[in-house]
């Protein structure tokens, strides 16, 4: 059984620990954020519900990797925040999607490629990819239960086709 005690002291920078101890390792880690939006949409040459104008509480879940600064962080969750924000969020959030998409079938499969495509070419006009940064997946929720997934590899690999 574990035991639960307060601590006795706090852990004080350049006391009880150096600044070269920070960084622990040098391997890729990835960091998981998600986010939520509101938006509109309907489908063309569909038969089926979402044929009609509907909305939905999108989720998005974004994995970007990276190695560890000198502190030991390899992407800062505030980044991937402000980043989502000014990226997606200001497009989509309480939108409707078939206005200010591309022109597309508004499908999460659609979707999430070009929310790849922004969130991709944000990482590389803030030299985030210079310093190791890639996108690793996303997944776009457009219900609870119904997702569609996307793989920094199938990117990549489909790029050489």
């Amino acid at each position: 059984m574990m035991e639960f005690k307060i601590p006795e002291k706090v852990q004080k920078f350049n006391v009880d620990i150096k600044k070269e101890e920070l960084k622990y390792h040098n391997k890729r880690v990835a960091v998981t954020k998600e986010f939520t939006f509101d938006a509109a949409h309907h489908l063309h040459h569909y038969e089926g519900k979402c044929k009609n104008l509907h909305g939905h509480t999108y989720r998005l879940i974004i994995t970007i990797s990276g190695y560890v600064d000198e502190v030991g962080i390899a992407v800062d969750f505030g980044d991937i925040k402000r980043i989502y924000k000014e990226v997606i969020d200001s497009k989509l959030d309480h939108r409707y999607l078939n206005e200010v998409l591309p022109n597309m079938n508004t499908t999460a499969e659609n979707m999430i490629v070009w929310i790849w495509e922004q969130l991709d070419e944000r990482l590389e006009e803030e030299g985030l990819k210079k310093q190791g940064h890639r996108l690793e997946e996303l997944k776009l929720y457009e219900t609870p239960t119904s997702y569609a997934t996307l793989k920094r590899e199938w990117m990549i690999s489909d790029e050489n086709i």
